[in-house]
Formats: structure tokens, sequence, C-alpha cells
């Protein structure tokens, strides 16, 4: 079952029907009886790709850091004159994960909509994520795609940077929609990302959530410890696709990124 929220309210897809659901996101997502609240809704048309908004309302969105690898292996590379290199090591092998806010979801946009480039940094990337959605109570009720837009160069003069290297104007996508689940996704779920640019692929990449080195459940734990969500949560759980170094981001770039059940988020670099 997939919900989408679109400019005209809340469409429910199951089993390829689509049904009106009801119009306040904050309070279905925190349902207690969530398959309950998307029941007994007249049916509707399929939402046009032009009414799709951003899976978010009153949430805010946090990201996880260096939780695969390949991510390790670049944060250390991009830090490493700064001195930062052997911070992202030792927060990999760390108990306590790299929890970070992102953006409320005034920030956030959707499929269809533009992302950004910071205009003071020289080297930004997309990174795509699976990004969990959990409730007040600290439950996971489905998943969605993410792309954690980032300035790697400003983040790697200084860790201290992260802020500004993450959380800016147009900094972060989610869409197309929920993919609801309370069961977690197979271990072989492929993220794939595609770039394109004057229509020509500059780069594309993919990798499997088995990649990810922490529990999902671990990294929510950590997160709802000392902080409480009163409308929910959106929870970026880390890229395993990381360009190679002498790649930026351009005016114009679509990125595409996929992860099925869940579906493609696509944005274009305003």
């Amino acid at each position: 079952m997939r919900l989408f929220r679109t400019s005209s309210g809340i469409i429910v897809e199951d089993g390829g029907n689509f049904r009106a659901a009801i119009a306040d996101w904050d309070t279905l997502i925190n349902s207690a009886d969530l398959a309950q609240s998307l029941s007994g809704f007249e049916p509707c048309s399929a939402p046009a790709p032009a009414e799709l908004l951003a899976p978010i309302d009153g949430q805010e969105v946090w990201a996880a850091g260096v939780t695969y690898k390949r991510s390790r292996e670049a944060r250390i590379e991009e830090s490493e004159d700064a001195g930062g290199g052997d911070f992202y090591s030792r927060v990999y092998d760390a108990a306590r994960p790299e929890l970070f806010f992102k953006a409320p979801g005034h920030r956030v946009v959707g499929h269809g909509s533009h992302v950004r480039i910071r205009r003071d940094a020289r080297w930004s990337v997309p990174e795509p994520e699976l990004t969990l959605v959990i409730n007040k109570r600290a439950e996971i009720i489905g998943y969605t795609v993410g792309n954690d837009m980032s300035a790697r160069d400003i983040e790697g003069e200084n860790p201290l940077y992260l802020p500004q290297a993450k959380m800016y104007d147009g900094s972060c996508a989610l869409g197309p929609c929920i993919y609801l689940s309370r069961e977690p996704l197979p271990d072989g779920t492929a993220i794939e990302m595609r770039i394109e640019r004057e229509g020509a692929v500059v780069f594309q990449g993919a990798t499997a959530i088995r990649n990810i080195k922490r529990p999902l459940s671990e990294m929510v734990h950590y997160l709802f410890r000392e902080t409480s969500f009163p409308k929910g949560c959106l929870l970026m759980t880390g890229t395993g696709i990381v360009p190679p170094n002498d790649f930026t981001l351009q005016g114009g770039d679509t990125i595409d990124i996929t992860i099925e059940p869940i579906g493609r988020l696509s944005n274009r670099v305003a």
C-alpha cells in the first residue's frame, strides 16, 4: 500500500486501486490503527505527477551519517586535510550513531520539484537514502525515498560545518510517496541513482540496504532517546552511493533515485 500527499488531498494506492483518504496528514500517519484509518474511502483517479507533494507536513527530517562503508571512506577523503578523517572512522565503529537534524517540513521538496546547490559551495552531490517514516510512538510505519543534498567541500573543510553543508533551502527531497509497511524491507532492496546532464548520463550507481551497518531499529532507538516527536518524524538512513571526487552537480542536472517498491524520486537542480 502506498500513500500519496497531493495538492488535492491524500490518496491511497492499494493493489492498483486508488482512494481518497482522510484530509489531515499528521493525524493520519499517527493513527493508532492506520489500516482502519485508511479504509472506507471513495475510489478516485491516480495522482498526476504535477500534483505530488513531499510526503511530510508537521514532521521533522533527521539523518544518520556514516552508516555505509562507502560513506565512511568518502568522509575520510574529503576531510583528510582538515584533520577530521579520524572522526568518521570512529563514528562508523562506535555504539552511538551520528544523527543530525536535516530539515523542517517546509524546507522539503517533493517529486518533480527543484533541489538546490549552495552558491558558496564548489563541490555538491546528491545522497540517495532509504528514509524511514516514524510515528510519534517511535514505530516505523513505512518508507520513502530521500535525497540528502550535500556540499562536500564545506563539510570537508571542517566537520563542525556540517549544518551549513547539509541544511539550506532546497537541500532535502522526499517522495514520491510513503510505502506503508510495518515489516522490514528485504535486505536485497536496491537503491539506484542516475544523474543526467543535457540528455547524457553523467553518473549512475547502486547499492543495497543490506550494506547499512546498523539495524534501522537501533537508529530509531537513539533518535527517540531524549527527543519527542509529537507529529512523528522521518529519518534518512545514510548513503552508500558516492560519485567520484571530481564530480559536482550543476544547475539543470536531473537526479533520479529509485527504491522499489517505493518508487522513483526525480528532481532537477535549480
